[in-house]
């Protein structure tokens, strides 16, 4: 078999991964935002059907292109494919009001659609001469580690896409799964996250800091995912009344709810959406800044969404909590370093106190090791990772004994399977 790495090698986002074999199955076809326009994978030749790992936008901004005159089928999980709907619809809608052509069209998204299998976790899928299986990823509503194998012989491959080993309140740990071949996500593969019980006490105590001050505390999120986490927390923290959600992630938050069975704490989940205050009209924004408050909003790097209204008018106590990771180059990197933002065109300067809190969804430097160790494979390729993360990972890989390759953009390897 050869792998064709399409993108999300060497770098974070447009994943993108060809196993091209008897038949050619794509793992992921994202985009990557966060730049000033989006960077879209390698076009493949021939594509028989896609595997969706999640709804995020660098693993699914760039499927509907697939769907212009091929229609391969689409498996994924349930969830994904609403989530993914909701963010592929958005990147059209942005694309319009920004005068841009969009990369597909909305009939090349109604094919994506028609096209998508939806399945629970560890249903087994038979496509041609294939057995394909969804584990839990830990990583968001639906996320999956995709398993698979050929009828004829006991080889396995396990793409991890996006994962997280250590349970979120609204999300179980990643299952790991035995490989021969194992293509895992390298994201913060030279990094530990910060102990969750005390980065959230920190969190609370900031957020309470401000209010008290008669602030606001601006919590720009990514909409799937992120901001059903961080309400859940501060309904657990007796905050929630204070608290307004804004944007896309009120829709990802209503998407998430139809399906108990992929989220852990649903009851916790909905307690909070009834009592969080949700922002409908464009007035509603001042009205929720001109009190001590705690806005929940897009987008998570700053590049655009209903935050970019709010960090102009926050008053002199308020304080802007970044609760991702933030790109190179967009709006919240250059915030934490200090620079002016960019907004419609203009430059500003945000001069209230901005702070990164190290909620991620991702696995850390220890927990991609142990799935390595765990997961036993013949040959490693370290993915979803910037070029020093994917390299590091691979030759520290090697010297446990691992056949592991840190691929570049483009490459093209085979593998026995």
């Amino acid at each position: 078999m050869e792998i064709q790495f399409l993108g999300g090698a060497g770098e974070v986002g447009r994943s993108a991964f060809l196993l091209k074999d008897e038949k050619n199955i794509l793992l992921d076809y994202g985009a990557k935002n966060g730049t000033p326009r989006l960077e879209y994978p390698l076009i493949p030749a021939k594509v028989d059907a896609v595997v969706v790992s999640h709804a995020h936008f660098d693993h699914t901004g760039a499927l509907p292109i697939l769907y212009d005159q091929a229609f391969p089928v689409a498996f994924g999980t349930k969830p994904t494919k609403d989530l993914s709907e909701l963010l592929l619809e958005d990147s059209l809608g942005i694309s319009k009001k920004q005068n841009i052509k969009p990369m597909y069209s909305k009939m090349q998204l109604k094919n994506y659609l028609r096209k998508y299998l939806s399945y629970n976790y560890d249903s087994e899928i038979d496509f041609a001469n294939y057995k394909i299986t969804f584990k839990d990823a830990g990583h968001i509503t639906g996320s999956a580690v995709t398993l698979i194998q050929k009828n004829h012989n006991d080889k396995r491959l396990v793409y991890t896409g996006d994962f997280k080993s250590q349970p979120q309140i609204l999300q179980r740990g990643a299952e790991i799964v035995e490989s021969d071949i194992l293509m895992i996500e390298s994201t913060y593969a030279t990094r530990s996250h910060p102990d969750r019980a005390k980065l959230i006490k920190d969190f609370v105590a900031d957020v309470k800091a401000t209010l008290e001050d008669g602030g606001t505390a601006l919590v720009p999120c990514f909409a799937v995912g992120r901001a059903q986490e961080m309400i859940a927390i501060l309904y657990q923290h007796g905050l929630i009344n204070y608290t307004y959600m804004d944007g896309m992630a009120k829709k990802a938050t209503e998407i998430v709810m139809r399906y108990p069975e992929f989220t852990p704490n649903r009851e916790l989940l909905l307690s909070a959406m009834k009592q969080c205050n949700w922002i409908g009209e464009h007035k509603e924004r001042d009205a929720a800044l001109a009190q001590p408050s705690v806005i929940v909003t897009t987008a998570g790097m700053l590049n655009g969404g209903p935050v970019l209204h709010y960090i102009t008018k926050l008053n002199k106590q308020s304080r802007i909590m970044l609760t991702g990771y933030q790109v190179e180059g967009t709006n919240g990197r250059l915030l934490l370093d200090g620079h002016e933002l960019e907004i419609d065109d203009e430059k500003y300067r945000i001069d209230n106190p901005a702070t990164y809190y190290d909620f991620s969804a991702h696995a850390s430097k220890e927990d991609i090791y142990e799935y390595v160790r765990k997961s036993n494979p013949e040959v490693v390729y370290c993915i979803h990772g910037d070029k020093a993360n994917t390299e590091s990972l691979a030759e520290a890989l090697k010297l446990e004994g691992f056949d592991a390759h840190a691929p570049k953009f483009g490459d093209r390897l085979h593998v026995d399977f």
